[in-house]
């Protein structure tokens, strides 16, 4: 029933490990040996094909990315040009706002003055 259950592929994976088991130590005892007295595996060299194709791909990320940035340093300065604009509109509006509160406060002022002179007047009639 187990066996119905494991995917053929690593059915056949296990009966050959079930096989490998029965090598003899002689067997397990050269193995090393013969893989010492294979010469080593060299790379071979990139061909040009695969430069020049890694260069264009270079190229066309490159290009890619180039597009990319110039798409966002526009946004930005977009975004920037709108922020300067608001903060402008902003500092026009704190500038009426200063002008107007200054205007009131000299007002204020203004009057404060005018109501000491009424009650010096006043306490000069009452006590003379």
């Amino acid at each position: 029933m187990a066996e119905k259950m494991i995917p053929p592929i690593l059915n056949k994976r296990a009966l050959n490990n079930n096989k490998g088991s029965k090598q003899t130590d002689k067997e397990t005892e050269q193995t090393p040996t013969n893989q010492a007295k294979s010469p080593p595996k060299k790379k071979k060299p990139p061909s040009t094909s695969s430069t020049l194709d890694s260069a264009g791909l270079f190229e066309a990320t490159a290009a890619g990315a180039s597009e990319d940035v110039k798409m966002l340093l526009s946004t930005f300065s977009e975004v920037l040009s709108e922020r300067t604009a608001d903060e402008a509109n902003q500092m026009r509006e704190l500038d009426g706002i200063l002008t107007e509160a200054q205007k009131l406060e000299s007002d204020l002022r203004e009057r404060k003055k005018r109501l000491r002179q009424m009650l010096a007047l006043i306490s000069d009639k009452l006590q003379g």
